[in-house]
């Protein structure tokens, strides 16, 4: 939920993105503080490999597990993101925050119900695994829709540590399936290897603080 001092988000960010029957579609969430060209590369790898015909950049009013007193406003966040995602297929959006929901598996629970025949993929950056098992109803995000893990600096052999990569190690797709993932029933999931960027929104803030 947006606070009453925060600038005004402009209303076409507030509409879940269109996207017709037959679609293979990623969904690419985040808190995004700030976007950074190492969140464009995760989103181009991922509209290759996977070979989807658009990814919706998710911008969250705000993540349940980090503390919100850092958190740029969501407007701004939205403005750099854009900036950010270049590609046409790429669709910013901020639609959680006109649903008020807080948590990802409800994020993903309404965007199921809102769009049935359309074929989604949740996009994830391996160096969050590692505390996966703690988001809200983690079980059920797996169940939801397939998952596509994308390679991050430090995390390449870690995630095969993680909680949900043993829990659902039965589940998991060969890397070269990777354009057929979108259109698999869940649990489906599969790590792609790829370019890697060290930039991380978290440097980022600490270096703009001096």
């Amino acid at each position: 939920m947006l606070s009453s001092s925060e600038p005004a988000v402009p209303s076409r960010y507030l509409n879940m993105p269109h996207a017709e029957k037959g679609l293979a579609v990623g969904l690419f969430g985040g808190s995004f503080n700030p976007a950074h060209a190492g969140h464009a590369l995760v989103a181009e790898i991922a509209l290759r490999r996977l070979a989807l015909d658009q990814l919706w950049w998710m911008v969250t009013p705000g993540n349940p597990l980090k503390s919100a007193r850092e958190l740029a406003p969501l407007a701004e966040r939205l403005r750099l993101s854009e900036q950010i995602a270049r590609n046409p297929k790429v669709k910013v959006t901020a639609f959680e925050a006109s649903h008020y929901v807080r948590f990802t598996a409800d994020t993903l629970a309404l965007v199921k119900a809102r769009n049935p025949g359309v074929d989604f993929v949740w996009i994830m950056g391996a160096d969050s695994l590692r505390d996966f098992h703690r988001w809200q109803r983690w079980r059920q995000i797996v169940m939801t829709f397939p998952i596509a893990v994308i390679d991050r600096p430090g995390a390449t052999l870690s995630f095969l540590s993680s909680v949900v990569a043993k829990t659902f190690d039965y589940a998991r797709v060969d890397e070269g399936d990777a354009p057929r993932l979108a259109r698999m029933k869940a649990p489906a999931w599969t790590f792609i290897h790829g370019p890697r960027s060290s930039l991380s929104s978290t440097a980022i803030r600490k270096m703009a603080q001096g």
